[in-house]
């Protein structure tokens, strides 16, 4: 059975380097890739992924979108209109001109820079949400703005992407337009026949406490992986695929046991192989082979921060925020994770990226995923939230 020690060492890293950096106040997701990343080939080189690893790496991708999909309501789109939109558009705009300019200004060609720009628009929201929480900002009027504008640049930044992968590697012969009103209108169809199949699955309490095959649990997955494949049929990309069917889902699950057992499956076992695939795929050793490699992260790392700090920033302002809370919405936008490793792993597969540019972009990711919490619990010891949910009496 000695398949199953690839499979071992992703259990063991999960566990080992998570409760390592759990008790130092990192992010698990950082123990994950530099987990990865010391058991990987640029290492130890004890790990040495199997197709079954890829395959379980790929399943983990699409948990991740899905569960990204699954925390995104259609309400927050209504949002948009009423209290967000300087602050989306400046937040995704600027970051997104600052990365296709570095992109350029390194050599990189249009395609790959577009790519590097979307990259740049995302921000996590699986960051910034804890982050919020236990500062004590989330339930604040410039939290829910926070959480709303994630959400809607992450989603930005996905149909970007997807438009790219149709340039690059078109899977359809339908005009562009055409081949996104058929995706809308999919789309809309499932979103009203999805909750009624999810009705005939659904259970009184008594009955789920009855249901040891969890099968309204696994009635989720067919949904979700039939979903999946649809969208995949239409010429998607699986981590849009998979947000889709979260998003899809969105409405119709509100079991908060349902949703933690949904969370425990992937965030317990198919997240994080994509995780630690992540880091044994990142070289860390040209960042220091190679100068302009280690300066390429370097710059990217700061563009990112520097773009997405000032535009958030500046969009708090002109949306009527203090001082104090568009600094609060500034170093929140920071973070670049989930969407961000996504895409770029997803370009590295479709040729679009190089593994020197992949390696850099895992620097970003852990440099920005580390440093977003750390300035919001910094604010969060010189500022205080009123009843009204305004941030007020700043130290800074």
């Amino acid at each position: 059975m000695i398949e199953l020690f690839p499979f071992f060492i992703i259990l063991f890293v999960g566990v080992f380097f998570s409760e390592i950096f759990s008790r130092l106040h990192l992010p698990w997701v950082i123990a994950l890739i530099v987990g990865g990343i010391i058991v990987g080939p640029s290492g130890l080189g004890v790990f040495e992924p199997n197709t079954t690893i890829e395959f379980l790496g790929q399943v983990g991708l699409v948990f991740l979108m899905f569960m990204a999909g699954l925390e995104t309501k259609f309400s927050s789109f209504r949002e948009i209109e009423k209290t967000a939109f300087p602050l989306v558009f400046l937040n995704a705009g600027i970051p997104f001109l600052v990365g296709v300019a570095i992109t350029f200004s390194f050599g990189y060609g249009l395609s790959t820079a577009l790519l590097i720009g979307v990259i740049f628009m995302s921000s996590s929201i699986a960051v910034v949400i804890p982050a919020l929480q236990s500062a004590g900002f989330l339930g604040s009027r410039v939290g829910h703005t926070i959480v709303t504008t994630t959400i809607i640049e992450d989603v930005a930044s996905l149909v970007l992407f997807s438009i790219l992968l149709q340039k690059a590697d078109p899977v359809t012969s339908l005009p562009l337009p055409a081949f996104y009103a058929l995706a809308v209108l999919v789309l809309l169809i499932l979103r009203f026949l999805v909750p009624k199949i999810r009705f005939f699955f659904t259970y009184t309490d008594e009955e789920k406490a009855k249901d040891v095959f969890q099968q309204e649990l696994r009635s989720i997955f067919v949904i979700m992986i039939g979903t999946v494949v649809m969208f995949e049929v239409l010429g998607f990309h699986p981590i849009i695929a998979g947000f889709f069917a979260g998003f899809i889902l969105s409405d119709s699950v509100k079991s908060r046991l349902l949703k933690d057992r949904l969370q425990a499956i992937s965030y317990g076992v198919f997240i994080p192989v994509f995780f630690v695939l992540v880091g044994t795929r990142t070289d860390i050793g040209v960042l220091f082979s190679l100068t302009s490699i280690a300066l390429l992260a370097f710059v990217l790392s700061f563009g990112s921060i520097t773009s997405k700090f000032l535009s958030g920033w500046l969009g708090a302002r002109l949306e009527g925020f203090s001082k104090q809370e568009s600094f609060l919405v500034g170093v929140s936008t920071i973070p670049q994770l989930s969407t961000t490793l996504a895409v770029a792993f997803s370009g590295v597969e479709l040729g679009l990226i190089d593994q020197e540019l992949a390696s850099a972009i895992v620097v970003l990711s852990i440099v920005t995923t580390l440093i977003s919490p750390l300035l919001i619990k910094w604010v969060s010891g010189k500022v205080v939230v009123t009843p009204e949910g305004h941030v007020i009496e700043s130290k800074l």
